[in-house]
Parts: C-alpha cells; structure tokens; sequence
C-alpha cells in the first residue's frame, strides 16, 4: 500500500472505538496523535524518545516510550504503513535499548562510571528472534564475569550482580501511572529452581556443556547478546554453540524436543478449534506449533548446516526450503499462517496493552475483528479455522502421534520370530535366530534396557531390510561388526527408524562394500552424513568443502582443527561412497569429488599447521610452502582407495632464518612443515586416520629430504632425474601455494618435460620400465584394470610416452587429467580418440571395484551386479565383455606405438 492510499484517520477512528489502550494513549500523545493523523509515521517514530525525556528518572522514561512507541506501531500497523517484521524488529530493538539502559541505571546506583563490562544480558524467544509482540514478556538470561564487573570495593561479584539484576528487573517490571516497561521472566536461566537471578559465565557455561536439557537446545536457537557487555555476550555463545548445533544428530534429543512439543497439545485445556476462548499462541495449529515445527528442523538440520541458523521465524522457514528441509510449499503455507496469527495476536494485545492470546466472546470479538478491518467475529473465526487447520496438519507431520510419554511395549519376552511375522518365511527363522542373539548380552552396545527398548522399535523394519538385501547373510554379519565396535548405539536405532530410506541405504552399504561396512563399524556416526538431501549430491567446488571444514579450524585448538579436517572428509567419502554403490552418479564423477575432498583437506591441513608451527618458529621471509599433488590426485581422479602422492617444495630466502623465539634455517624450517603437514594429514586423532601420505616421488625418494627448494627441484628433474620420474612429472598438479609460487613451479615443470629427447632412448626406457614391472606386481584378478596388460598401467604408459616425445612440438599435450590428455593427443593425430572411451570405462570399473570387489577378483552376485550398474552396464558378464573390448584397443594402440605385441591372457 502507497503512502498515497492509506487511511490514517480510518485507522485512527478505529484504534479509538475498538482499543482503549490506545485511545487513552492518543489522548495522552496529541502530539504524537496529530503526526499520525498527518501519516507522518517516520517522524512519529523518530519522536518516541521526545515523549519520555521529561520523565523524573530512567524508570519512568522508558515506560513512557514504550507506551507511546506502541501506539505508533499500532496505528502504523492498523494503517498498513507498517509491516509485521518492521513492527516487531522495533519492539524488539527497544526490549534491547530497555535492558541496556536499565543495566547502566543499576551500576550507575552503584558506582559512579555505569560501565557494563562484565555484566550480560542474553536475548531469548521472542526478544532473541527479533519478534517482540505488542505486550510480550521478555526472557533474558543476566550473566556476569566476577573478574570485570564493576563493584564497589566492598561489594562481592556475585553479591554486586544480584543487586544489579534485582535493580533491573523491579525497573522494568513495576507497573505505575505509566504503565510498564516490560514484564521480566528469568525461567530460561540456567538451572531456574536455584540459581540466583544472575549467574556467573563459567557456571553457565558448565551447565550447558553438562546438565542442560534438550528445551534448552531448542532455547538457544533464538539466543543472542541483546545488552550489557555485548563482546562478553557474543563470546559466551560462541563457546556453547557446540551444545545447541551438533554435528552428529542426537535423536534422543530430538525425540526429546518432540515429546515436549507433543505435551503443548496434551496440557493445553482451551478450545481445539477457533473460537471464544481459542488461544492463538497455544492452541491446534497455533503460533507455538508454526515455531516448534521450525526449531525442531533447525535443531536436527543445524549443526551440519549452518545456513539454518537464523533466528527469526520467517527467515528460518525460507533457509529450510532453500536447503530442501522443508517443501517450498509447506513454507510458503507456515510462513503465510504464522504472520497472520501474529498479526491477530498484536489485535489482541492492542485493545488493554495486555498479555492476552485468547480470543473473547460476544461483542468483545467482534471489536477485535472491526479492529483488525473484519466485519465480525464470525469473519475472524472463519479465517482462523483455514489457517490452524494447514498449520496443524504440518504439526501432525512432525510429531506423529507421539504422546507425551510415550510406552513401550515390554518385547522382551516375545520370541523373535513372532515380531517379525511381515519377513518371508523361508528367511524368517534364520534371521531371527541371528537377531536373538544380538540381545543375549555380548555386545555392550545393547545391554543397556533404553538400548534394548531402541532396538526393539526397529526390530521389525531391521529385519525386512535384511530380507530384501541382495546378500542378508553378508549383511548381518556385518552389521554385526557395527554394534561389536560401537560402544553405545542408541542414537544410531533412533536415526534409522526415524529414517527407512537411511535404514536401506545401511543396509546397502553392509551388503555390498566391506570399506564402507568398515568405517561404519568404526564410526557409526557416519551415517548422520546421510541425513541431509545434499548428502546425495556430489560435493562442491574445493572452497566449498574448506568452508565446512573452516568453523573447527577457525578455533585455536589444533587437535579440534584435524579433527574437523577428518570428520568432514569420512563424512564426504562415506556420502560418495553410498552414491557411487547406488549408482547416483558416475564413478569418474565420484572420483572427481574425492579428489576435492581431498585438495580440501589438504589445504586446510596446511593453513592450521603452518599457523602452530610459526607459534615457536616464526616466518621464513618471502617464503612458502608449495605442495604438488601427482598421480591420481594431481589427475583429480582418486578412489576411496587412494593414497596422497606429494611432493613438498619451498621458496624464500634460503641464507636467513625464520623470525620466531626458536628460528629455524629455511631448510630446516620447511623440512620440519612438511612434516608437520604429512602427521596432519596421516596421523589417527579422536576422529581416526585420514590418509596414507606418499612421498616417494621426491627427488632421491626417501633418501633425499622431504622438502627441497624450488631450484634445487628444478635442477634435480633436469639433471638427475630418471625417465619414470618425467612420466610422473607429467600428472604434476599444485594444491598449495601462492599464484606466483604456483607459477613459478608449473613453468620450472613444464621446461623439464617439453626438453628435449632422443626417441629410441625414451622407448627403450618406457618398455624396460613397464617389462619390470609387469614381472614383480601381478594383476589378483579379472577386475584389477590397473595391473591387467591392456589396463590403465599401460594406457598411462603410452600417454607418458606420447607426451615426453613430443611435448617439444605441442606442450599443450601435458594435461594432469588423463582424460584430457588423450582428447589433446588425439587432436594432435598421435593416438587412436576411439582410446579415450577404453580409459572411461577402465577407471569406471577401478574407481567403482576398490569398493565393490577391492580384491580385483569377481566379488558376491549381489556386489557384481552393483558393480556392472555402477559403471553403466546391464550385467557384470556384460561388463566383463566390454573390459575385454577396452584392454584390446589400448593392446592395438601399444602394438602400433611400440611395436610390441601385448599378451593380454
């Protein structure tokens, strides 16, 4: 609506026939009443401080502004001038003004400087979302510092805190002659039932990284340093956002969080359908409803996605759609519903100035609904009915039909086989001789009876989803290994049965990859990484999978930093490798994105052990370490198999040495990084191992220094270096390092390999070398496409060969990825283009085997099957076929090059 259309005076006219709190008001204000009447709402705004100032003292001013900041949002709102978020953004941002200035009014009383450091005061609901209604409570959490407060001499802290919260909440709280400032509820404080009014940062601190319950999660959702010592405030809550967004979903808590939410409707006693006596905030598809749906998505979703961490209710609906959380539709509906009832809510509170939800009767209803621009009541009720029954629906969704507490059925003593009558009876009684023997007690992760009750309530979906694997006799044996390696598994049978497409996909996992049943029996709590719908897409761009490692590695606590490092990246590999055993996506594509996973953690490993290690050493000037990844990661193509081939090399000036209490001699110093860099990225933490960290590949291989200068590399590839050494060379990729470190490498690179050679010579070299190899590792089977002749050894020997011979002539040859490479030496006419589809098909089948048959031999029917639908095949024999096809095109390409007959057996 324009400024041009609006009604003020129809605005006005209905505030002072429908709302006695507000016709008083505007007779009190004329002044106020009069820059209304003119539509001059920003002005009416700007005046709020003007119609408190004459007040005796602090206490009375503010009542006086909040009477008459009310009235001026709630003719600006009955106007339509205002919308709902700028009417509650400002009722919120003067609850903060409010405790602000009543905190410095209680120091001040105390002390003649009213410097709040040290004394807090945290935001919560309504207040903390920036969603302050007309005449709300507020629900601050007041902390104070003992070390900072400020204190009369003889005052103890916690003494002078109590004297400054009393002081603030009897300010704000007392009614008088001028109404109210705000009522103050301090029951969201840690630990309510004895804790003072004001508690100190460490003994909350405590409490919530110990005792805290699951509502005080979803409490601090909305939490926010809204007064006081804001810096103290924001630091406070940085320290316990582990407590409130966790990366491993804690169903427990959830479930918890849905109980509570369940007992809303259980303890509410109003009417459950709109009418006298509905309560607008309580009731069947309620506001409370639209905000509990909202914080119990954020509180699962959260902690691993930190784009759901806003406070504000609207703004949270459209980050779990954005996310793919909650339907677009769903939100669009909520979001609609819940500015509605908030809306009716504030109509409510207009009329007295008081906390009101419910809906009257009579006459009274039908003033609420002329207020609000309705013609009656029975309009009102009307469009209520629409809107609680879409919230309650969405309601219903999330919290099942859950009572509040819920009942187990005692299954104890029901055979097995009786609970799992839906399994086919010819599985039926072997699988549940195997399920009772999970229950007798040997595995610690089920002795316990809330363990045993978890078990019990996914028994039954357990059981069909081990009937309808490809390979049940595989699959629990190893799931088997999961709850022999887990020490305690109750979060694990609350996620799986809160999710059965999870449960399938576990299911999957144990079937058919050893590697990933593995990691699982390791770490149980991979299976988290599943639960987002990203999960099962490919991951992004390198910088994108560092900025989820970044919130660990932004602490300065190094073991955290390669924790991080290591969750992230088993959480990825694991998602990658679900996607690749249900064939989701490519498996060169799979590839793809464990080598960004892999650049990632590199990079990230490199930035926190560089930062602990110039702690003591200090600096190199103009120095730095530059990484270069070979093989498989410098083509950008790894398994989940893969080792890390690096190679470490440093700039700067080497006759110096670094700046730090301990200074190091450039050699020394990187030497001692590279180090530092390769336990990173290898060495177990908390969270497991991360990598196997080759770096033969250095010049002299381990008998030469880890790291070398970028001459002194350079000189060595020039002068000393072998023929196999060039061939690797040419998969050389930097990951680390500055564009002018980068630089300066790939141009040292690629003057070494466009040098030139004798071509006899070359052959010669490449033939020994692959003849040498051949005779000392030996293919293990009819899947190892790397060993096998006519594989990928091979295929890269004759790329390597191509390249080095003629790379003088076309130095666009030298491509990292292998792919790309031929696609150059066919455009070149030096290779058969038909041989780029044999290099598809032959990494398909090594990136997809290291899970699916890791041995290189034919793995189980049901693997092989996945094997061949991972790689785009129909069946494994036809899979086998097209190998076949593939290793004779790159024989024929070796015959033509080389003038060798390959034996392909």
């Amino acid at each position: 609506m324009s400024g041009d259309d609006i009604d003020w005076e129809e605005a006005l006219g209905r505030a002072r026939a429908e709302s006695p709190f507000l016709a008083r008001a505007l007779d009190r204000f004329p002044e106020l009443a009069s820059l209304l009447a003119r539509g001059e709402i920003g002005s009416a705004l700007d005046s709020i401080p003007r119609f408190g100032s004459k007040g005796p003292d602090e206490a009375t001013r503010l009542r006086r502004e909040r009477v008459a900041l009310s009235t001026a949002l709630g003719i600006g709102d009955l106007a339509g001038a205002l919308s709902l978020n700028e009417v509650v953004t400002r009722l919120s941002a003067f609850a903060d003004q409010a405790l602000d200035r009543a905190i410095a009014d209680a120091i001040r009383a105390r002390v003649d400087e009213p410097n709040p450091a040290g004394f807090v005061a945290l935001a919560l609901g309504k207040q903390g979302a920036g969603e302050l209604n007309y005449s709300s409570d507020i629900d601050p959490i007041l902390l104070y510092d003992p070390e900072t407060l400020p204190r009369r001499q003889k005052d103890e802290p916690g003494e002078a805190a109590q004297r400054y919260a009393r002081h603030l909440i009897r300010m704000l709280s007392e009614n008088s002659a001028d109404s109210f400032v705000f009522r103050v509820d301090l029951r969201l404080r840690p630990a309510s039932e004895i804790s003072p009014p004001a508690v100190s940062l460490a003994s909350a601190q405590a409490h919530y990284e110990s005792s805290a319950l699951a509502w005080e999660r979803a409490a601090f959702i909305r939490a926010r340093a809204a007064a006081g010592d804001i810096a103290a405030g924001e630091q406070f809550l940085e320290r316990i956002k582990s407590f409130v967004w966790r990366s491993n979903l804690d169903f427990g808590a959830i479930e918890e969080i849905r109980r509570l939410t369940a007992q809303i409707r259980l303890n509410y006693d109003g009417p459950l359908a709109p009418g006298p006596g509905f309560d607008l905030k309580k009731g069947r598809g309620g506001i409370r409803e639209v905000e509990f749906f909202v914080q119990t998505h954020q509180l699962i979703h959260g902690g691993r996605d930190p784009t759901l961490r806003v406070k504000g209710t609207c703004a949270a609906l459209d980050a779990l759609a954005a996310a793919g959380e909650v339907e677009p539709d769903e939100a669009a509906l909520l979001k609609r519903s819940y500015e509605r009832l908030r809306t009716l809510e504030h109509r409510l509170q207009m009329v007295n100035d008081r906390q009101t939800h419910s809906l009257p009767a009579g006459e009274a209803l039908d003033s609420v609904a002329r207020l609000d621009g309705l013609a009656d009541g029975a309009a009102l009720i009307a469009e209520l009915t629409d809107i609680t029954e879409g919230v309650a629906a969405s309601y219903d969704r999330l919290i099942g039909d859950m009572p509040a507490e819920p009942k187990r059925p005692n299954l104890s003593s029901t055979p097995v086989v009786e609970r799992i009558e839906q399994v086919d009876r010819s599985q039926r009684a072997a699988i549940a001789r195997r399920i009772e023997r999970w229950r007798d007690g040997r595995y610690q992760s089920l002795r316990t009876p809330q363990a045993l009750a978890a078990f019990d309530t996914l028994l039954p979906k357990l059981a069909s989803a081990f009937a309808e694997a490809d390979d049940p006799e595989r699959a629990m044996t190893r799931w088997e290994g999961l709850l022999e390696r887990a020490s305690s598994a109750i979060n694990l049978f609350h996620l799986l049965q809160a999710r059965p497409r999870l449960l399938a996909r576990l299911v999957s996992a144990l079937s058919l990859a050893p590697t990933l049943a593995d990691e699982l029996g390791r770490r149980p709590e991979l299976l988290d990484a599943l639960i987002d719908r990203s999960a099962l897409e490919l991951p992004g761009s390198v910088d994108a999978i560092m900025a989820k490692m970044a919130e660990a590695a932004m602490r300065d606590d190094y073991e955290a930093q390669l924790d991080c490092i290591r969750v992230v990246t088993g959480e990825t590999r694991f998602a990658l490798g679900v996607q690749l055993i249900e064939a989701m996506h490519d498996p060169i594509e799979i590839a793809q994105g464990l080598s960004r996973t892999a650049e990632a953690a590199i990079s990230v490993a490199v930035q926190a052990a560089t930062k602990e290690f110039a702690r003591v050493h200090g600096q190199i000037s103009d120095g730095e370490l530059l990484i270069l990844g070979l093989g498989r990661l410098g083509g950008g193509v790894l398994t989940h198999a893969s080792d890390l081939d690096l190679i470490y090399l440093f700039t700067g000036d080497y006759s110096g040495e670094s700046d730090g209490e301990r200074p190091l001699s450039p050699s020394l110093y990187f030497n001692r990084l590279a180090q530092r860099v390769s336990a990173a990225l290898s060495v177990p933490t908390a969270q497991g191992a991360l990598y196997e960290v080759d770096t033969r590949l250095r010049p002299q291989g381990n008998q030469g220094p880890l790291a070398v200068s970028v001459s002194g590399f350079t000189k060595y590839q020039r002068e000393g270096a072998w023929t196999w050494e060039h061939m690797a060379l040419a998969r050389a990729r930097p990951l680390v390092g500055s564009i002018r470190g980068r630089t300066r490498i790939e141009t040292a690179i690629a003057s070494v390999l466009t040098a030139e050679r004798d071509p006899t010579v070359l052959r010669e070299r490449v033939l020994s070398m692959r003849s040498e190899m051949a005779h000392h590792k030996l293919p293990t089977g009819e899947l190892d496409v790397k060993l096998l002749r006519g594989g990928l050894v091979d295929l890269e020997f004759l790329i390597h060969h191509l390249q080095l011979r003629h790379g003088r002539a076309h130095p666009d040859l030298f491509e990292p990825d292998l792919g790309e490479a031929l696609q150059a030496l066919g455009a070149h006419g030096l290779i058969d283009r038909e041989l780029t589809n044999a290099y598809l098909l032959l990494t398909r089948v090594l990136v997809a085997g290291r899970l699916l048959a890791p041995s290189g031999r034919r793995p189980p029917a049901a693997a092989a099957r996945a094997l061949a639908r991972s790689c785009h095949h129909g069946s494994y024999e036809e899979l086998l076929q097209n190998l076949t096809v593939a290793r004779k095109s790159v024989a024929a390409e070796w015959q033509r090059v080389f003038d060798q007959e390959l034996e392909l057996g």
